[in-house]
Formats: C-alpha cells, structure tokens, sequence
C-alpha cells in the first residue's frame, strides 16, 4: 500500500505476483560497450497471477508500457523517488566520449569541449585528471552516479592542461540544465553492481555504510589482488552481502568493459560516444535491489523478461524478486502512484499537523518556506513547542520532498522563528539525520537565529518539475500577469501621451475581453475623464485572441459621443 505523503489517508492496494523460479538460467552477451541480452521467449518465463494476499512496503515499480519509461522507488509504503526517460531525450550522465576541446577560459578555470551532443559540454580544470592525483577526498556509493568526490587542493592553470583541438577522454556527470551544456570529467568512473572502477585514480575506498572491519577488510583484499596499477576501485554498500566470487565477476566486468573503451578510443576520431551507460530501468534496478526491497514489478512483459536476465546474469540471488503486473489499471494508478506524482508538482504541501511547506523553485535557487497553517498546537503546549514540533515535522518531510522532487544546487530553508537555541540545534539534527537516507550529497549551515538554513544537495539531472512541466507561454514564466486595472490605466496613459500623434478624430482601443469590460463599466470615469482631456471619442473593442497585456491603440474616421461607440470582436 502506498501510503499518501504526509496527509495520512490510505492509498491504494498494491498488487504481488507470485515468485519466479529460480532455476531460469539467463545467458548474457556484449556486443560494443553495452550489455544486451539474449531474447528468449514467453514459454522461457511462468505465468503471474494477480495477488492481494501481500502488500510489498519497498518496491521498484517500472511503468515501460507507454512512450516512456517511468520507474518508481517506493520505500516504506511511500514515493521516494521518481525517474523518468524518453527515448528522444535520453540522459547522457554516466556515457564516455572522446570529446575535442574547443576553447579553453583561462578566466573561468574550464574549457568547452565537443562531445557529439546539440551544446558543448563544460569541463572545470579540478576535473582534469593528472598523473600525480592522489585519492579522492572520500569515497562512497555516489562515486557510481555523477562522477567523483570532491579533490583536494587548487587544480593548475587550465591552460597548462588542455589546449584547443586537443581530444580528450571524458565523461558526462552533469546532463545538460536549462541553457547550460553538460557537465564533464576526465576522471572516468564506470559503476557495476558492488564495485565502481576508477581507471584514472589510484585509490581502494570502501563504502562508509559497510558495518563491520571484518567485511572491510575483506573485500580490501579482494580488491587489490585485481586492482591493475594506478587504477582504483571504490566497493558499494551491497557487497557486504556479497560473495567473493561476485565481487570478483565484477569487477573483471569492468576491466574488460574498460579495455573495450581504450580499443574504440584508438580506432574512433573526436566527437565520438565510445560507451552510453545502462538505461535507466537497469540503472536503477542495479543500484537499488538489495534485501531491504520487496520486489521489482514492471507493466510490460518484454521489459520483465530483460529485467529477469539482467537480475539472474549479475544478482542471480534476487532473481525471485522480478515479477510482471496483471492488474486491470494502469501499474501507476495500481500503485497509488499517479496521484502522488501530480501533488510533488504542487507548490504547497500540507504536514499532518496542518503545517505546510511553500516551495519555490527558481533560477538561482530553491527556497522553502515553514508555517503553521492551521496548526495551533495541543491544549498546554507553550508557542514555541507548537514552533519546534512543526519545524521537526517540516525537517522530516523536506529531505523526503528534496529526494522525489529531485531539487539540486543552492537551496535556502526559512523555518519558523525558534527562540532556544536547544530547539534550533533539535531542528537542524532532525534535518542531518533524515538527510542520510539520501544517496545525493548535501551540505547544510546550522540554523541561523531568523531560522535560516542553507543548503546545497548534489545536482545531476533536471528537478522533476523541469522535466514534467513547461514554462507557462500566457506568463512567459514570471507566474504572474499585471492585473486588468493596471492595463485599463496604462491603456488610458499610452492615449493621454500618444494623442497628438494619433491621426483621426477618434481613438479605437483593441483589448482583452476583460480589460475592455472593466474599461466600459467599473473604470468609464476614467475613460470619460480622458475623454474630456484630449477633446476625442474613445472607442474599446474586446478582442477574444488578446493577452491580458496586449492592447492596440489606433486613430479613426469621426465618430459620435463621449467613449464613441463599443465593438465586441464577432
């Protein structure tokens, strides 16, 4: 059952198909820098069934059925995360290219390099590699998915670097925003399913969330036996529960996946993709099916039965979690999960205290506003513990919105004023601990005494708002329009200053229904007093097809009366 995000309420029931067998073995070919998958047919897989007798609380549902694909990550009985590809707008993060440099800004640090792709893409001097690099700063599962952490120390002058017509190895971890082209590094990073292969960086890591010093020190060893020199390997969280043999497969995946890269890289001229990183069903499943989920549940048998091959070849122990939906609605509405992706697009969001949180997403950053609402607090609580125990619950529900909103870059929190500093420290401890769930990096200020916090959370791929909505053409995005009295009045001040360069006797106004209404009722003093002044008739016409702004101003042949005739467009 999904659970509706913070209004409480019962959602939908979710439906279990029962367990594939195990037995199915799922051969598995390369072909290029890619891994495809034999077909095999419906008689290769059993029958599903709809079930009810279960109700699963961590899923992965994949909506593959329609023009695009959309994969759900419910954890809990709640939407956590939401991805979305169409084919024609796939994203490039994870692909390797051999771009060429195209400029190099030795003002800004960074050089524009063509990749093959419709912009130019961004390469920062800190993501050049360099022979005497030592180890990232850190190193955790994020590794796989934008790239790697952040380096020590200034990087050298670009220009000593890269020069222009120089092709360059790179990869994509920051897909193209807005008016701005990818992001890229030389610094390449090919992620499997529990180890990620770093080829330009010396360095083991191994996941901060890997319990036990046994374990670690394990797959250490593990991975310098296979480590080829002054390469790296960062180790995932779920090869904890790995075994040795896994964890070795994969990582000789890997390192043939990396040869094929530097064969192609000799053969193929600049700009040239040489590796495009799994789709985003694989992408997911691969990064997210551990013991903790329930299942993996998908609308389209073609795409079970890739999934099913994919999980039996690489994750062969979760290959009973892979099931196909039968239900008679669509899997999003089955799921409760269509309704729940219409309210993250909402700009307010109500707390099950009767809070809410305003969001407010803009160019240069995203603010987040924390009120009451009808929230008033319980009988004997004190102002400020009524403030405190809505500011804990606002914490709890930004970093999950953060997550399914998939908000990136600056973002400022204006929590309600708190009076104690213990309170502000309860709040801003409440916001860290629920922000570790989240695999995206944040950095967070303590909250300030007016109930600030900045923060800024890892950025690889366009907010969901940016990617299901468009900007609004009557407003042309400011999410406003000036109301009808300012155009009455400026319509009114455009004739009073235009006049005497207005030929004819008579002045005809064309405007929007609603302005031309107010013109010819509640503001027709106005309009008589203009009248007056300039010693003309004024005739106003509604014009359906007009923007509330758009007005035309023109002379005209005489005409009787004080405002002159009125037109209504047929």
């Amino acid at each position: 059952m999904l659970r509706r995000r913070s209004r409480g309420g019962s959602g939908r029931g979710l439906f279990k198909a029962p367990r594939s067998p195990n037995d199915a073995q799922c051969p598995t070919i390369f072909r290029g820098t890619t891994a495809e998958f034999t077909p095999k047919g419906p008689h290769d897989f059993p029958s599903h069934s709809r079930d009810t007798s279960h109700v699963a609380q961590s899923v992965i549902v994949v909506n593959a059925d329609g023009p695009d694909k959309r994969v759900a990550l419910i954890e809990n009985g709640i939407l956590s995360e939401l991805y979305l590809e169409r084919e024609r707008a796939r994203g490039t993060v994870g692909n390797v290219y051999k771009g060429k440099v195209l400029r190099v800004l030795p003002g800004m640090q960074a050089a524009f390099v063509d990749i093959g792709e419709e912009k130019a893409a961004f390469l920062y001097a800190g993501d050049i590699a360099r022979p005497s690099d030592g180890p990232p700063t850190e190193g955790d599962d994020d590794v796989g998915e934008g790239g790697l952490p952040q380096r020590r120390g200034k990087a050298p002058e670009i220009a000593t670097l890269v020069r222009p017509g120089q092709e360059i190895l790179v990869q994509v971890v920051k897909d193209p925003i807005s008016n701005k082209g990818a992001r890229i590094t030389s610094y390449i990073s090919l992620p499997g399913r529990n180890v990620v292969f770093m080829p330009t960086v010396s360095h083991i890591g191994i996941s901060r969330r890997v319990g036990t010093d046994r374990d670690r020190r394990r797959l250490r060893r593990l991975v310098e036996q296979m480590r080829p020199p002054g390469a790296g390997f960062i180790v995932r969280t779920v090869a904890e529960n790995a075994t040795n043999g896994q964890v070795r497969g994969d990582m000789d995946y890997l390192l043939k996946l990396w040869a094929n890269i530097k064969a192609n890289e000799r053969i193929h001229r600049a700009p040239v993709l040489l590796y495009r990183d799994l789709d985003l069903v694989l992408r997911i499943v691969r990064d997210n099916l551990s013991p903790e989920l329930d299942r993996v549940i998908t609308d389209d048998r073609a795409q079970f039965e890739r999934l099913s091959r994919f999980v039996q070849a690489f994750m062969p122990d979760y290959a009973e979690k892979i099931s196909l939906y039968e239900g008679r609605e669509p899997i999003f509405d089955g799921y409760g999960i269509e309704a729940e992706v219409d309210r993250a697009l909402e700009r307010q969001v109500t707390l099950k205290s009767g809070g809410t949180l305003i969001f407010d997403q803009g160019e240069a950053l995203t603010a987040i506003d924390v009120n009451t609402g009808k929230f008033v607090g319980a009988k004997g609580k004190t102002l400020e513990e009524t403030i405190t125990q809505t500011n804990l619950e606002a914490a709890d529900e930004i970093a999950e919105q953060l997550r399914l909103r998939n908000l990136g870059g600056l973002i400022i929190i204006d929590f309600i004023d708190m009076d104690r500093e213990s309170n502000r420290r309860k709040v801003y401890r409440k916001l860290q601990d629920t922000l570790r769930k989240d695999r995206a990096k944040a950095h967070i200020t303590k909250i300030s005494e007016m109930g600030l916090v900045e923060m800024s959370r890892k950025r690889t791929r366009e907010s969901l708002q940016r990617v299901l909505t468009s900007q609004c053409s009557y407003c042309n995005g400011k999410g406003y329009t000036k109301s009808t009295s300012t155009v009455a009045f400026e319509i009114l001040r455009h004739i009073r200053r235009e006049a005497a360069h207005i030929p004819g006797d008579a002045i005809m106004v064309n405007a929007n229904p609603e302005v031309a209404d107010l013109m010819r009722g509640p503001e027709s003093a106005a309009v008589d007093e203009t009248v007056k002044r300039i010693q003309r008739a004024i005739e106003i016409h509604a014009r359906k097809g007009f923007h509330v702004e758009h007005f035309e101003v023109k002379g005209k042949t005489p005409g009787k009366g004080g405002r002159g005739k009125d037109h209504d467009e047929e």
